[in-house]
């Protein structure tokens, strides 16, 4: 699998901005925190007073980017430099271009240059607003800026012109956290097989029930008939399935890890085992409409993996992870849980070359770990939502920071290893993860999905015309 690519190097950074107020009005600092807007790329950060310490000053700008949860008494403690590349990560994957620091005349010349290597690895636009009542109070200021190598300074001074230099106050400030999810919870549905599983569904549900059920089943049937269109004509494999399996006289789908990835993401986003069941009905219709025979396990909704054990990644839990995990690394390994479903056990061996370049998908080599030197079996694959991927890349980004750090090192390392530290990781998450709830220590479902062409006629399905994925009313 090819390597996730590398950040691009940041261009070069605007010069310095440096905001002398002399008077320490407080207009200044209310325009600052006014202009604040972290969802837009633009932060403030006032540093915590009474302290020179690298690390607060780290916190702080994680503050400013809405990542405040070590705030708490009992939350994980961030060492110096792994603080400081968490601020670089997270500027470089979530768009922060702009931010402004009050009181700069208090920073330790220490501080200015962590800022300085801050700059200059993001590109971000950095604005300095310091309290200079005389000229040799900002004759100090300038020295202590150029020994930071902040030398590239575009001084403004007076309160007017200070205020314009800040610009204008964010006009559409969001009050909170997203809402809550509204999910159409869904009764236990038919446990038949394809060719009459939308018949009984509506025999067994009520109207609004049938109504839910059937967009999920109609978007699964359409997806599939997509996915299939664009993939063109596969070649089977030569060899027949084994007796027994209930489709002899087919041949093998070639193509099982991408199969297992179209599963995924037709499934990661579904909020319960039921929705997942009518979307896999669906996708098995619209298999068979193009003379193939899409098997699951019989036991789906029982079973763990996409659909069944996983939590969507909506704006609610995107926005829960990065407020409660500061952390790149802890933050995607919660995520993963949630998307994948998949038995900690099983997701503690990713390895950073085990996500593709543009972050879309997660594969896991498990018989390369537990069988050294055997020839390597089939991979979990995953599909890893748009919500989560800013997070596998700041995590991503993380680790290649990290001293000492090569492509097979463990993408996770440290955040599953002692029941402990899982524990904490899952306290600080906040968030419901079936997996941990209920574990499935055997395969997931998808990786025991199979596929056949069919040589002979199957039981006709009759054919729906499917709408985009989206969540019942």
């Amino acid at each position: 699998m090819t390597a996730p690519a590398r950040l691009a190097a940041p261009p070069a950074p605007p010069p310095v901005t440096l905001l002398l107020d002399a008077s320490d009005d407080r207009t200044v600092h209310h325009a600052a925190h006014q202009r604040a807007h972290p969802e837009g790329g633009r932060i403030t950060t006032d540093p915590t007073p009474h302290t020179n310490s690298l690390a607060y000053l780290a916190l702080d700008l994680l503050g400013a980017m809405g990542r405040d949860s070590f705030a708490r008494p009992d939350a994980e403690r961030m060492a110096t430099d792994a603080a400081w590349r968490a601020v670089t990560c997270w500027t470089l994957t979530t768009g922060t271009k702009e931010a402004i620091v009050l009181r700069a005349h208090r920073l330790t010349p220490e501080r200015l240059r962590r800022l300085a290597v801050w700059r200059a690895e993001t590109g971000i636009r950095l604005t300095l607003i310091a309290h200079t009542p005389t000229p040799a109070d900002e004759q100090r200021l300038q020295e202590r800026l150029i020994a930071a190598r902040l030398s590239s300074l575009l001084a403004v001074r007076g309160t007017d012109a200070v205020v314009n230099a800040i610009g204008p106050p964010t006009v559409q400030r969001r009050p909170g956290p997203p809402p809550s999810d509204q999910v159409h919870l869904l009764p236990d549905l038919p446990h038949s097989d394809v060719a009459s599983f939308r018949a009984d569904c509506r025999r067994h549900l009520d109207d609004g029930d049938f109504t839910c059920a059937d967009r999920q089943y109609r978007a699964g049937y359409a997806a599939a008939r997509t996915w299939l269109a664009r993939r063109g004509p596969a070649s089977p494999l030569p060899s027949p399935p084994a007796k027994g399996t209930g489709s002899e006289g087919a041949d093998a789908w070639q193509d099982m890890e991408g199969l297992r990835l179209f599963l995924a993401r037709l499934t990661v986003s579904s909020p319960s085992p039921q929705h997942t069941l009518a979307r896999v009905r669906g996708a098995q219709a619209g298999f068979l409409s193009r003379q193939l025979r899409l098997d699951v396990p019989s036991d789906l909704t029982e079973c763990g993996g996409p659909g069944i054990t996983t939590v969507p990644i909506t704006p609610h839990v995107a926005h829960t992870l990065a407020t409660h995990l500061p952390n790149p690394l802890r933050a995607a390994a919660v995520a993963a849980l949630l998307f994948t479903g998949t038995a900690p056990g099983l997701l503690s061996m990713t390895q950073i070359t085990s996500i593709d370049e543009h972050a879309t998908r997660l594969a896991i080599d498990r018989d390369s770990r537990v069988n050294v030197g055997m020839p390597p079996g089939p991979r979990h694959i995953y599909a890893i939502p748009p919500r989560a991927r800013s997070l596998l890349a700041a995590a991503l980004a993380f680790r290649r920071r990290t001293p000492r750090t090569i492509g097979h090192f463990g993408l996770f390392a440290g955040c599953f290893g002692t029941p402990v530290r899982f524990d904490h990781l899952i306290r600080d998450a906040g968030l419901d993860i079936p997996a941990v709830r209920h574990p499935h220590p055997a395969q997931d479902w998808h990786t025991a999905a199979h596929c056949w062409h069919l040589n002979t006629a199957d039981p006709a399905v009759p054919a729906v015309r499917g709408p985009s994925l989206r969540a019942c009313p």
